[in-house]
């Protein structure tokens, strides 16, 4: 039975890199997706050309019984399941005062509420494996500009060091904060230049740099409860 790894949000930018990776360490891989699935199917075909096995899985986040059932939809379908990877998130330039209950409400379910209860599934329907959670670099400070994505960030940093110690030994639970690595939807190049000539390296990143964070918390079995900041010293 080979293993597999469920990354969610995996059919394009840094979900889709980290599923490719994946791959290429030898995992089968469970490709979750929303709206994108003409991404998914093409990313499904790039996995498969490393000899792996890779289904793709269509849910919305923003619901929590489909977020609920995902797990066990992975695991009946592909029972290697070790690895879940919580990528997915949505990302709003809205201030305190502009945001809506049904804003608040969306950007929770996607970007906190979907990974705790996927996180909570996983642990019920494995014997052992990891987490990994994809934070932000702007958790180490206090940010106030998109104010429920930078919240919902922030929880889930919080989640991550509590499960590392409520679900070991059996399960290590990391998180991966990148940094200036890809524009947000709507953005271009100029607005990463700016954000990354502020930090210590000066540079934009890629997601090679993500890649081979994924690598080193998987390989490394001795980690957990780690805040792995991949951001060109953007949060000093």
């Amino acid at each position: 039975m080979s293993n597999t790894a469920i990354i969610t949000g995996g059919s394009k930018r840094i979900g889709r890199s980290i599923a490719l990776t994946l791959a290429e360490l030898g995992y089968d891989i469970a490709l979750h997706y929303n709206r994108s699935r003409k991404d998914a199917l093409n990313t499904q075909a790039k996995i498969r050309d490393f000899g792996v096995k890779c289904e793709i899985f269509k849910a919305d986040l923003s619901d929590p019984s489909q977020a609920s059932g995902l797990i066990k939809d992975v695991k009946k379908k592909m029972p290697g399941l070790e690895l879940l990877v919580n990528n997915a998130s949505v990302f709003k330039e809205k201030r305190f005062l502009d945001v809506k209950e049904k804003d608040f409400d969306n950007e929770f379910n996607i970007n906190f509420k979907s990974p705790f209860f996927l996180s909570q599934q996983f642990a019920k329907n494995v014997s052992g494996g990891m987490i990994i959670n994809l934070l932000d670099a702007r958790v180490s400070k206090v940010h106030t500009a998109h104010f429920v994505y930078n919240l919902t960030k922030n929880s889930l940093m919080h989640l991550t060091l509590m499960l590392a110690k409520e679900l070991g030994p059996e399960i290590r639970v990391n998180a991966i904060c990148p940094g200036p690595v890809l524009p947000a939807s709507g953005e271009n190049i100029r607005q990463l230049k700016k954000i990354a000539a502020k930090t210590p390296l000066k540079k934009i990143g890629d997601t090679s740099y993500i890649n081979s964070g994924v690598r080193y918390l998987v390989e490394n079995k001795f980690i957990t409860g780690e805040m792995l900041f991949i951001d060109g010293g953007q949060h000093l």
